[in-house]
């Protein structure tokens, strides 16, 4: 504890933006990070039983295994919609959040199944450097005084753009040029996301907010790591 106190001290020095206690605000960037960390484990644990097992890989490509994964996007929204509701109610938040992750790991594990190996090391590698090198920015950056919360306005309407260009997608199949611009900017996007919500971890978000945060910052580095990887796929082809 000792050690720990140390530490919250000089980081009160650091960040002297802070007007809380800042043993408590770096109690809480550890609890978030700590969770999110479970939840990246069991992402790539589950992920890794789906792309390993034969059985399992091949119903993927069938299309029965096409409309369970619907089903699973389904789950995994309606779950996104409960964990919101139950944000604030211990232990129904944690439930909840480790249903979406058990989804959204299903959903990975799904994306990994119809790329190779090599790209799925790779596209890994590229999320874990870029994911720890936008966050130690962040802190970096928030030392000095920096906000980006500015981000906000931008990073909302890049998500309609790429929601309206999903469903475009769907009814009229663009080339895999198009796709693959379209695979940059999402990553773009969400590389701005993982600033603007570690941002918000630092400064904004409220002590009972550790599973919003931690939700926010896993969901920023799993669509990092899709986006990378459809790029990857397009390179190769």
């Amino acid at each position: 504890m000792g050690k720990h106190n140390d530490n919250d001290i000089e980081a009160a020095k650091q960040y002297p933006s802070q007007m809380e206690d800042p043993q408590l605000r770096w109690g809480f960037i550890r609890k978030v990070y700590s969770i999110m960390t479970l939840q990246l484990l069991l992402t790539v644990v589950i992920a890794s039983i789906v792309v390993a097992t034969p059985r399992i890989n091949q119903f993927f490509h069938t299309q029965a295994g096409l409309i369970a994964y619907i089903i699973i996007l389904v789950f995994a929204i309606i779950i996104a919609i409960l964990m919101g509701m139950f944000l604030h109610r211990h232990p129904l938040n944690m439930i909840m959040l480790g249903l979406f992750t058990f989804a959204f790991s299903l959903i990975v594990g799904v994306a990994c199944v119809f790329s190779k190996g090599k790209i799925i090391l790779e596209a890994s590698i590229l999320t874990l450097v870029v994911s720890v090198s936008l966050t130690l920015f962040t802190f970096w950056a928030a030392k000095r005084g920096c906000d980006f919360n500015f981000l906000w306005p931008f990073l909302f309407c890049s998500l309609i753009l790429i929601l309206l260009f999903s469903i475009i997608q769907i009814f009229f199949p663009m080339g895999s040029l198009v796709r693959m611009l379209i695979s940059f900017f999402v990553a773009l996007v969400y590389c701005g996301f993982i600033i603007y919500d570690t941002d918000n971890l630092i400064k904004r978000c409220s002590y009972d907010e550790y599973v919003l945060a931690a939700a926010m910052l896993y969901i920023d580095m799993i669509q990092l790591f899709l986006a990378i990887l459809q790029i990857l796929g397009f390179i190769d082809d």
